[in-house]
């Protein structure tokens, strides 16, 4: 009934508004990049194939406001669908697959906890921190979910600093 609904919660001015808002609303900065770790975890990030979805660099195209286009951002993904396989099974939506999922943007995940009060991660929330997140990874991503798993913990550790300073 709210779909053939005339009254709406909004005034459409309202929506604009708010729409604008959050468009013009900053990215959390990258933090700690002068680190030691944080520089090897980065560069980690790099040769396992992280990079080949979840992209550190993108330019952004023709936008409605002037102001957000051909800007150089770092969201830390491609916003492409990857098939996950199996283990992220989860329901079709729309044209997707049930084992594909749209690659999630890294960049703020490192404050998940003192902004959302949790660090549950993946589209359910299945993962309790990035560890685990790491490890639900198949399909597409299973090269750089292996690399992870056969790295020297001092390797895991550093990787893991690299993304908490996104």
């Amino acid at each position: 009934a709210a779909h053939d609904s005339n009254d709406f919660e909004l005034a459409p001015d309202q929506l604009r508004d708010v729409t604008t808002y959050l468009q013009l609303l900053g990215v959390v900065y990258r933090r700690n990049m002068d680190d030691p770790k944080v520089q090897e975890g980065e560069q980690l990030f790099h040769s396992i194939g992280c990079e080949s979805c979840h992209k550190s660099v993108v330019m952004t195209g023709e936008h409605e406001i002037s102001r957000l286009e051909n800007q150089l951002i770092r969201p830390y993904s491609d916003l492409l669908l990857h098939d996950m396989c199996e283990g992220l099974s989860g329901r079709r939506d729309f044209e997707a697959t049930k084992t594909e999922w749209r690659t999630a943007p890294l960049w703020g995940i490192g404050v998940t906890e003192a902004v959302n009060g949790h660090t549950n991660f993946l589209h359910d929330g299945r993962a309790r921190n990035i560890q685990e997140a790491i490890l639900w990874h198949g399909g597409e991503a299973q090269a750089a979910r292996d690399a992870f798993i056969t790295m020297p913990a001092s390797d895991r550790a550093a990787l893991v600093a690299f993304l908490r300073a996104l």
